[in-house]
This record gives C-alpha cells, sequence and structure tokens, in this order.
C-alpha cells in the first residue's frame, strides 16, 4: 500500500488510462471532487465487478478526503475484429439459417456482406482469460492512479502558494498597524476626555480615570494582533508539514476570522477600519481555497 506523502494535495483532480487489448478496448478514469470525508465509488462493468476491492486497495493509500469516482469500460475494438480470421462453421450455419428463412419467406431480403461481418461470431476474435482480463485492469489502475495523484500534487502545490501569499499579506498589515496603537489608544482618549469635559465631568476627576481606562482597555488590539501574528504561523507551519492537513487549516480559518472580528469591533479609527475589512478578506480568500485541500 502506498503511504501518504507530506506535500500538500488538492481534493479535485482527473486521470485516465486506457488500453487496446486485441478485440478489446479498456478505459479507467478517475474523478475527484471536494467531500468532508473519503467516499470511494466505482462504476465497473458486471464482468470485473470482482475487481472492486483490488481497484478500492490502490486508492485508499493515496487519497485520504474527497469524493473519488473510478470508471472503468470495456468497449469492443472494431478495428481488431475486422482484421480478425472468418469463421467458416459461425458463416455456414448463419447462411444455412438465412436459405431456411428465405424458403419460408421468398421474399425475405438477403443479409449483406456487412451485415454478416457484424455477426456475433463470424469474426474469429482472440479471447481473453478473465485473470489476464483483470491484471490488465489492475496495472492500467497503477498508471491513472499514479497521474491522479501527481495532478492533485501540482494543483495542491498552487493552493498551498496563494495561502502563503495571503499569510503574507495579513503579517504585512499586522506589522504596519502594531506601532500605531498607543498612538490611536492616546488620540481616542484625549478626544473622550474632551467630551466628558465638555459633559460636566471634571478632568482631574476618579470617573474620568476609570472611564478612560476602561475604554483603553477595550480599543486595545494588541492582544488580537499577536493573535492573528500566531495563527499565521500555524497556518505556514502546517502547510510546510503538507499531507491531509485540510481540516486542520479550516479550523485555523475559523480562529482567524474571530480574531479579525474582534479587531475590528474594537476599532475607533479609520485606518484599524480598514485594515480589518483588508485582513477579513484576506482570510476569506484563504478560507474558500482552504476547501479544496485534502
Amino acid at each position: 500500500m502506498t503511504t501518504a506523502s507530506t506535500d500538500l494535495h488538492s481534493m479535485t483532480g482527473f486521470a485516465s488510462a486506457s488500453r487496446d487489448l486485441g478485440s478489446l478496448h479498456l478505459n479507467l478514469e478517475l474523478r475527484a471532487v471536494n467531500h468532508r470525508y473519503l467516499d470511494l465509488q466505482f462504476k465497473l462493468p458486471e464482468e470485473l465487478r470482482h475487481n472492486e476491492p483490488a481497484l478500492r486497495e490502490q486508492l485508499v493509500g493515496r487519497v485520504w478526503r474527497g469524493k473519488v469516482e473510478c470508471r472503468v469500460q470495456v468497449s469492443r475494438n472494431e478495428a481488431a475484429a475486422v482484421a480478425g480470421a472468418i469463421s467458416d462453421a459461425v458463416l455456414a450455419r448463419l447462411l444455412s439459417a438465412q436459405a431456411a428463412v428465405q424458403r419460408l419467406e421468398p421474399e425475405a431480403r438477403a443479409l449483406s456482406v456487412h451485415e454478416m461481418l457484424r455477426w456475433p461470431g463470424v469474426i474469429a476474435e482472440s479471447l481473453i482469460e478473465p485473470e489476464e482480463l483483470s491484471r490488465q485492469l489492475l496495472e492500467l489502475m497503477r498508471k491513472a492512479a499514479g497521474e491522479f495523484t501527481a495532478s492533485r500534487e501540482r494543483e495542491g502545490a498552487k493552493l498551498g502558494a496563494m495561502i502563503r501569499e495571503r499569510c503574507q499579506g495579513i503579517r504585512g498589515f499586522c506589522a504596519a498597524i502594531e506601532p500605531r496603537v498607543p498612538e490611536l489608544q492616546a488620540a481616542f482618549s484625549r478626544r473622550l476626555a474632551e467630551r466628558m469635559r465638555e459633559a460636566g465631568v471634571a478632568g482631574d476627576s476618579e470617573r474620568l480615570a476609570q472611564e478612560l481606562a476602561l475604554f483603553a482597555s477595550k480599543i486595545d488590539v494588541a492582544e488580537e494582533l499577536s493573535r492573528l501574528v500566531t495563527h499565521v504561523a500555524e497556518v505556514e507551519r502546517v502547510l510546510a508539514a503538507g499531507g491531509a492537513c485540510g481540516k486542520r487549516l479550516d479550523f485555523l480559518m475559523q480562529e482567524l476570522n474571530r480574531e479579525a472580528n474582534t479587531f475590528g469591533s474594537k476599532s475607533v479609527d479609520s485606518e484599524l477600519t480598514r485594515v480589518a475589512v483588508e485582513l477579513k478578506v484576506l482570510i476569506e480568500q484563504m478560507r474558500e481555497q482552504v476547501q479544496n485541500i485534502e
């Protein structure tokens, strides 16, 4: 069984493989879309249904989450059939049956050469043993599964790069706004003190001091900024570790969004409000992409 890769994987993917087996053409397709858990579905011809456990084993070690459909089709290879030898015995029986019909119904139309060649058994086709067909199917599955994994890794790499870029954006906003926090608090405290004095509250009163201390704590966003940076660092660590990390990343997106909401609710300045909006946009962009990660 294939072990899990440390690379990041997208839950969406596609791969196909086909093979000519003389008189038969074998085709296998793998398709995957987002899903909360692992859901494997197999659509096989009845004569190949017994191969499902072996095919499932090829995928279980490669895929950890997502809705994956494996579709197998077996079709008659017309080109190979035409090139085959004519069965004299089957053709003789067909002509004998045609003669019997025409004796009973003189106006019955005779079969054309094309119709005779298409009659089952007239073209002697090389038979494929069930064991050989199963072996070919499993080889085809290994090839398709390899391409399927590679396509999901390529998409996962793109998702990881996009999320890292947004993480850098969040770091940039936090770094830019952090030095301004004391200044914004002081400005807000001055405005509050001025308004309270206008309302008749003495500037040196205990009530004013209490109110200023209370509001200062309410508008302090230093803790939110610190937690945002911490969560971003954890997102980057999880991305670097790779593997089936989609659920962990989804949880971190919730935490980032919670901190951004709290940050926005404490805004007392248009610049803080703008940064809060920018943070939520970046987090939402990441959240949408995280939904595609295994």
